[in-house]
């Protein structure tokens, strides 16, 4: 499967920081759902801590995404203290939202999800993501989009159309996926901006399963909004829009053997995610008690 482990790519960038790996895990409390808003209790599509234009891209890519898949999911399963939870101090806060795919569909799930983290400093770290999985009935690559925000003049983002199959012994599959589609045109737009620069990962497995195309960059500026809105939200929207015409309802048909293949890389990486990534930072984060119903939650679904 695709780079899910970029999926909550917090955990390297949390941790990176010797300000942040003291910090020690908080007792939780639940909230009762992510669906509506009674209380204190946030839903996902509120995206509650970020600015305007950073909510307004999510919220589009979302409905994008939800409404030309609809025939396709099924409602989010997740029980109610999976999709909305956070601390007991209040200092850490957390939605999820999963739809997985009906039967008779090549999608395997949407992920969706934000946090929001005080930080030691006094600033805060915003994080939302979006993925998109196809299942093994097709070897189309998957989509994923992540902006990890630790200031109002810094942000992080991820956005790319992971392989799931080795482009090395395949080169049509690079043709189709990636040149023909003219994916590197938006790398190569924010590679020109004076406010952007490479953001290289701590995880050597998240910059192995990314493709050739990803969008892994660091932006500095005081304008973040008008950066975000003119440059940012554009470019994931066009990368959405080729992911949706040429991955999801693309005509790519495997082999049976094929999908064997598909299938057990898919849930090596899966099984990597929550073992590693989510398994590490979801206790520090959220006390242990939280990070295991949540885990729980996702390995029914994964």
């Amino acid at each position: 499967m695709a780079a899910i482990t970029a999926h909550l790519a917090f955990s390297s960038f949390f941790y990176s920081s010797p300000k942040f790996r003291n910090s020690s895990p908080s007792r939780v409390r639940f909230s009762c759902s992510a669906s509506k808003i009674h209380g204190d209790q946030m839903a996902f599509m509120d995206f509650p801590f970020v600015s305007s234009s950073h909510r307004d891209l999510m919220v589009d890519l979302v409905s994008t995404v939800e409404t030309r898949l609809d025939s396709f999911l099924n409602p989010c399963g997740l029980p109610p203290d999976v999709q909305s939870y956070q601390n007991e101090t209040g200092t850490a806060h957390a939605a999820l939202h999963l739809r997985s795919g009906v039967q008779s569909s090549p999608i395997d799930f949407i992920l969706g999800s934000w946090l929001h983290c005080k930080l030691p400093s006094g600033g805060a770290l915003n994080i939302t993501s979006l993925s998109a999985y196809l299942n093994s009935s097709t070897d189309a690559p998957n989509f994923l989009v992540e902006l990890i925000q630790s200031s109002p003049t810094s942000m992080v983002l991820i956005l790319d159309l992971p392989p799931r199959v080795d482009i090395v012994l395949d080169p049509d599959y690079l043709n189709t996926f990636y040149e023909d589609t003219q994916l590197d045109q938006h790398r190569q737009h924010l590679d020109k901006l004076s406010e952007v620069k490479p953001y290289y990962s701590s995880s050597l497995y998240i910059r192995s399963v990314v493709s050739p195309t990803a969008i892994l960059v660091r932006i500095e500026t005081e304008q973040l909004e008008e950066m975000i809105k003119t440059h940012v939200s554009p470019i994931a929207k066009e990368m959405l829009k080729t992911w949706l015409d040429v991955c999801a309802f693309g005509d790519r048909v495997v082999g049976e053997s094929e999908r064997v293949y598909l299938k057990k890389r898919d849930d090596m990486s899966k099984s990597k995610t929550i073992e590693i990534d989510l398994g590490s930072s979801l206790p520090r984060l959220f006390g242990q008690e939280t990070a295991n119903r949540v885990l729980e939650a996702l390995r029914e679904v994964f």
